[in-house]
């Protein structure tokens, strides 16, 4: 890759690691689902529309709103809120790792829906070792009766790697700031009245605020236009590779942040998660469908 590439693979590789430690920050400030992801989306949106409509990627989404429904609720309505509340049980470095199965979880789906992919000796591997990792950091939770959140994060999981088969066989022909900057916009609609209606009764601390504009500014609507520049740069199938990078910065700022522990077992799990997911998206021999042009804030387009 060029310079221009790895600078701007650094920086999505970090801004798409630092959601889960903004998420617990406002969960633990006391701020509600859903005024945590309206304030987010609201944010998002407010700075990616403008952008769509001077650049005429508004229009040329017209006859095709109920594919972008369905997208903006898999991709964002239902996980940010569902990764919020499970953060209000989890840690931040646990939910980043347990995300990390996305890439797994997009290839059985991919295989499941028709997609060309083989499911090869290596990503057999890959898949075992990937479960493996989940069962090794989701045990302990199940065992001490906190299942509910460890459900909540394996169905962000899902809903992520359900998306980018969508946009991918539905929406690929369409601009992604513009598709993004909808999608956004229709979320705030959606989560406007639940938002009202919990509504913190004193203003929140400085840095509860501060990760809420974070979320907006920098996981939502900066990183949409740097992935955007990035693919443009290096590629898709690329640009995807920070999928092996985010729970690493999850982590990261987990422990050094927040004074999340790091136990072996956490360290155990990651290798398996990372190991299984890059032996389970390995190229097949079969033909490969094109990567997703664009992808939600938590995390990138993968194939997933």
């Amino acid at each position: 890759m060029s310079r221009r590439g790895w600078v701007l693979f650094g920086l999505m590789s970090v801004i798409w690691g630092v959601p889960y430690l903004l998420i617990k920050v406002a969960d633990d400030g006391g701020v509600s689902v859903p005024v945590l992801v309206f304030a987010r989306v609201a944010i998002g949106s407010a700075v990616l529309l403008p952008l769509a409509i001077r650049r005429g990627q508004i229009r040329v989404l017209a006859g095709r709103w109920r594919w972008l429904a369905v997208f903006a609720v898999v991709e964002i309505m239902l996980p940010w809120a569902l990764l919020s509340d499970a953060e209000r049980h989890l840690s931040s470095s646990l939910t980043g790792l347990l995300i990390a199965v996305v890439p797994i979880i997009g290839l059985v789906l991919a295989r499941l829906t028709g997609g060309p992919e083989r499911l090869t000796a290596a990503r057999w591997a890959g898949l075992l070792a990937g479960l493996g990792g989940v069962a090794l950091l989701a045990g302990p939770h199940l065992a001490g009766g906190s299942a509910w959140p460890i459900a909540e994060v394996m169905l962000v999981a899902l809903c992520y790697a359900t998306g980018p088969l969508i946009a991918n066989r539905k929406l690929g022909d369409l601009p992604g700031l513009g598709m993004t900057a909808v999608c956004l916009a229709a979320a705030t609609v959606v989560y406007a009245p639940a938002a009202a209606l919990t509504w913190p009764a004193r203003l929140p601390s400085a840095a509860v605020l501060g990760s809420l504009a974070a979320l907006g500014v920098l996981c939502t609507a900066f990183a949409f236009v740097v992935f955007f520049r990035l693919i443009a740069e290096v590629g898709p199938a690329r640009a995807t590779v920070i999928t092996y990078v985010n729970p690493a910065v999850a982590v990261a700022l987990g422990v050094s942040v927040l004074g999340e522990p790091l136990t072996p077992a956490i360290v155990a799990a990651f290798a398996l998660i990372l190991s299984g997911s890059v032996l389970a998206t390995r190229s097949g021999r079969s033909a490969r469908r094109p990567a997703p042009r664009f992808r939600s804030a938590d995390r990138p387009a993968v194939p997933d």
